[in-house]
């Protein structure tokens, strides 16, 4: 048995995030979800090769410099480039990641489900409780 509640909300438990194609511009949904997951306490790591700091958080190159320990991670890159970013969040023990509207196809679906990886197809901004139009 259990001493301690059990989060209402089983995603709160989880509190680490990397956003995948994260952007500098605010427009856009790369940089709307660095700011939701922000907004809801998470931490956040964006990763964007040609970008050293979004919302004032330091930026990593690819998702092979990630720390260890991050729990889920949210994609939003062209589709044919999901397959491979999959293998590297993989290699780094993510094993959930969002595939954000725009970012699916049956092939990164298939790479996640070869390597044990929970892909949610979905918008992840509204996944964390937040309108990304609000934004």
């Amino acid at each position: 048995m259990r001493d301690d509640p059990l989060p209402l909300n089983p995603s709160s438990a989880m509190k680490t995030i990397a956003i995948i194609g994260a952007s500098a511009n605010q427009e856009k949904f790369g940089n709307k979800a660095v700011r939701a997951y922000m907004q809801q306490g998470w931490t956040v790591y964006p990763v964007n090769p040609k970008e050293a700091e979004i919302e004032g958080l330091k930026t990593f190159k690819s998702a092979r410099e990630l720390p260890a320990g991050v729990d889920e991670a949210s994609i939003y890159l062209p589709p044919n480039l999901v397959p491979g970013v999959l293998q590297e969040l993989a290699s780094k023990g993510i094993r959930k990641v969002w595939l954000n509207p725009g970012t699916e196809s049956d092939a990164a679906i298939e790479r996640a489900e070869e390597l044990g990886i929970e892909a949610v197809v979905a918008c992840s901004i509204v996944g964390v409780g937040v309108n990304p139009h609000e934004m």
